[in-house]
């Protein structure tokens, strides 16, 4: 009897350890689907948090007036959401002054779902991650990487700050707050093994990837070749349908036929840097230098994305289906 206990435990112990490979660390939350026909609707934005000035409170103004047109779920922000150093800590002024003062729109009022960019990792991070913060928003959602499912989407949250070397090997002035994520190499290799497997087991009809750094950008920072090497294969493996990212401080669409879009929303204050790089005529489908953001409206059968200027006009719409994209 004894050795049949023994055996069961060690039993169990290999089945924990054999399958501790195959389980992922990511958050994972639920946003419940509210429209009889399933669809999701949600405005992007990066790159605002200026206490209201470079129009970052007339973009704000814009995206109310879209966000109640299309009835938004909620919204994203795919980082830099305060300026120039992130939070000094969960009292900080500039979360009311840039988030809670600026967003007043009643169509605004949803969730939002953010991600850290550079300058909120020279602030106190875990500020921006604080209960503190939702307590005084309820808004207010933050984690350096998590998964979202809403119905028929998914939408996996990277942190892609690690991943730069620069800033740790020439981080000029500017100092980060990398506690919680050194060892770097470790931090990285983790974050990948379990992007891919919440990827792999993913059923949902649509899979969003979303961070603050441009894999394919025409814009001042360009290119960022750490995720190139090391994200970018996993999105091509999985057949993730779009990517979506802020850093570069305009508004952008890059893709071919049939592969993984690149959505660029970065324009939600400071802009107009003056600046793009070469880029392929067939790929560059919309580069716009200024202000504004994104819309995102999904059924079943298509993810429609309309990207706005800071007086709400059009700049550019295109639609994806699991059929062929039209542009």
């Amino acid at each position: 009897m004894k050795m049949y206990v023994c055996f069961s435990v060690i039993l169990m112990v290999l089945c924990i350890f054999f399958i501790s490979g195959a389980l992922s660390e990511l958050e994972r939350l639920e946003h419940p689907v509210t429209k009889s026909d399933g669809s999701l609707s949600f405005l992007v934005v990066g790159d605002w948090g200026r206490e209201g000035e470079f129009n970052q409170s007339l973009v704000a103004h814009q995206m109310g007036i879209v966000g109640e047109q299309l009835d938004i779920d909620f919204v994203i922000s795919v980082g830099d959401n305060f300026y120039d150093d992130g939070l000094k800590g969960d009292n900080d002024t500039s979360f009311e002054a840039s988030f809670s003062h600026i967003y007043t729109h009643p169509s605004l009022q949803k969730q939002w779902y953010s991600v850290l960019g550079n300058h909120d990792y020279r602030g106190n991070v875990e500020a921006q991650l604080s209960q503190v913060l939702t307590q005084k928003d309820w808004r207010w959602f933050c984690r350096r990487s998590f998964v979202l499912s809403s119905g028929m989407v998914e939408f996996f949250f990277v942190d892609t700050n690690p991943f730069v070397e620069k800033y740790f090997t020439d981080p000029e002035d500017h100092t980060y707050d990398w506690s919680n994520v050194l060892p770097r190499n470790k931090y990285i290799s983790n974050l990948l093994h379990d992007l891919d497997l919440e990827i792999k087991k993913s059923r949902a009809t649509w899979k969003f990837v979303v961070g603050h750094h441009g894999i394919k950008t025409a814009g001042h920072h360009g290119v960022t070749h750490e995720l190139v090497d090391q994200l970018l294969p996993i999105l091509e493996e999985n057949k993730v349908d779009l990517y979506i990212n802020g850093h570069d401080h305009c508004l952008q669409h890059i893709g071919s036929d049939g592969e993984t879009q690149f959505l660029t929303s970065g324009g939600g204050s400071k802009a107009w840097r003056g600046d793009i790089q070469p880029w392929d005529p067939k790929e560059l489908k919309l580069y716009y230098d200024g202000q504004g953001f994104m819309s995102l409206h999904i059924t079943h059968s298509q993810a429609n994305f309309i990207y706005y200027d800071v007086s709400g006009n059009v700049l550019h719409q295109s639609s994806l289906s699991k059929r062929s994209l039209n542009i």
